[in-house]
């Protein structure tokens, strides 16, 4: 086997980690893999003569050139930010990734870099994924993608998209599997410290985080729920408490949410749970009861349907230091 060239797409502004990062991980399989096999030719390429990347950062960087595989790091999505004008002015790069994309070779994008590549018009018909934080944003922006605000890593037709940041670890791990076999992943991995089982980011998302609606009725509602978790879902008595029929509750926070109060209420207590696990000694059986539920089965369930895993193997996970 030849070695596989890897070029990062760099511009203004683009995450400086995510630049290094892969071909960082790229160097270290090397140097597990040894002399005799295949390694990896890595390039920072731009079609600018400077590029400063997040923070001031100046970049060495070459023209782009014939790779194997280019990659497209993130950028900053602040809130409030032009995102329309912010792709405008990355049209160059826009046009490389879609120039490289012709030749059948792989594109990748890490985190937001997403975007770039749906501005290049590479997601239409395809699997892709994001930071969760933003994959509502892509959805809508890309209506011909099918987003997978869950995965980690997809890779679909040639074309592959990650989650935020870490994500690029998940790739590179990938890429060090597929070219240099599993045992210098697995190897590479454990030098760096990486966790090489990650399966998706549905653990790390944070509901606080997301959009709220602006609807004050279901911000009412969700604030009634969220103060009595551990109650017995009465939909009944709930309606009550707002002067609505049941059926009005179900079709005003249905309509500004997207979800019913019970898969609010079922997300809210999961998301104390998983605060307690990471932060308390108390027992799985003792958050279970504390958040309403009896059935240990029912629990773990659904603790696993939104996190992907169960309520122990979270905490083995996840779990915070106490001080102790």
């Amino acid at each position: 086997m030849s070695a596989l060239r890897v070029g990062v797409l760099a511009y203004p502004g683009c995450f400086a980690s995510e630049v290094f990062g892969v071909p960082d991980l790229l160097t270290m399989a090397t140097r597990v893999a040894g002399p005799d096999r295949a390694g990896y030719e890595v390039s920072i390429v731009s079609p600018r003569r400077r590029v400063a990347a997040s923070g001031g950062s100046a970049l060495a960087i070459c023209a782009p050139r014939e790779v194997d595989v280019l990659v497209v790091p993130g950028f900053e999505l602040a809130p409030g930010l032009d995102l329309d004008a912010r792709l405008a002015a990355l049209a160059l790069e826009v046009a490389v990734i879609r120039s490289h994309a012709a030749t059948g070779n792989v594109v990748v994008s890490i985190c937001v870099g997403a975007f770039l590549l749906a501005e290049a018009g590479l997601l239409n018909g395809r699997q892709a994924t994001t930071a969760w934080l933003f994959a509502d944003e892509l959805a809508r922006r890309c209506p011909d993608a099918d987003v997978r605000p869950e995965r980690l890593v997809v890779t679909d037709k040639g074309v592959t998209t990650t989650a935020a940041f870490s994500a690029m670890y998940d790739f590179a791990l990938e890429l060090i599997r597929e070219h240099s076999g599993a045992g210098v992943a697995r190897t590479t991995a454990r030098v760096a410290l990486v966790d090489d089982a990650r399966s998706s980011q549905t653990p790390y998302v944070d509901a606080r985080l997301l959009p709220r609606p602006g609807n004050e009725f279901s911000r009412r509602v969700m604030r009634r729920l969220d103060q009595n978790l551990a109650a017995r879902y009465d939909l009944a008595a709930l309606s009550e408490t707002f002067n609505v029929s049941t059926r009005t509750l179900l079709r005003r926070f249905a309509d500004e949410t997207g979800q019913s109060p019970l898969e609010y209420l079922q997300s809210s207590r999961v998301r104390r749970a998983r605060h307690l696990l990471e932060t308390t000694d108390r027992t799985v059986a003792g958050i279970r009861t504390a958040v309403g539920y009896k059935d240990a089965g029912t629990f773990a369930a659904l603790f696993a349907k939104h996190t992907g895993r169960r309520p122990g193997d979270y905490r083995a996970t996840f779990r915070r230091g106490t001080g102790r």
